[in-house]
């Protein structure tokens, strides 16, 4: 039998402008206690150029965190907990969400929620439903299980940018 297994609490602060939403840490993030730690994964290369700190991905992991929250990002999955064999989004079975919803209602800056992958975005839509003032984007996973190459999901992911913005009045999204 497969154990459930159980994601990170959001990192997050009240100056987050664009939320990533993954669906759940694969095995190698579970055992390093971090997101995304496979060593092949793009997440860190794809969020480094979007927010234009190409030396990201050679940053410790504080430092990494540290560099997003500054660039007013944040990271949290769609699936709380779930029985999945592996680390492949198409074995997650019983899962149960995060409350998404609540999360976005305390992010008074947030503009945008890029969702990391189908399984994200499938689950994650659903859970969010319509956010007023916030821009829902579905990316294409940075998972080195999804073979598209670097450069095509770059072009999407550098979507993002246009979010990353100050706003000129902080009280609006």
């Amino acid at each position: 039998m497969d154990a459930r297994k159980t994601s990170f609490p959001p990192i997050v602060d009240q100056d987050t402008r664009v939320l990533f939403l993954g669906s759940l840490p694969g095995e190698a993030s579970l055992r390093a206690a971090r997101y995304y730690a496979h060593p092949q994964n793009q997440f860190w290369r794809l969020v480094g150029a979007v927010i234009g700190d190409e030396g990201l991905p050679g940053l410790d992991y504080p430092n990494r965190l540290a560099a997003l929250a500054a660039a007013g990002v944040g990271l949290w999955d769609v699936v709380a907990d779930a029985v999945r064999q592996g680390s492949l989004d198409g074995a997650i079975r019983d899962h149960r969400p995060n409350d998404l919803a609540a999360l976005v209602a305390s992010l008074p800056v947030l503009r945008a929620i890029g969702f990391n992958g189908a399984t994200a975005a499938r689950i994650g839509r659903k859970m969010i439903g319509e956010p007023a003032g916030i821009v829902l984007i579905d990316l294409p996973s940075s998972s080195p299980a999804y073979t598209l190459n670097y450069a095509a999901k770059l072009h999407d992911w550098a979507k993002i940018r246009q979010f990353l913005r100050p706003l000129k009045d902080s009280a609006q999204r």
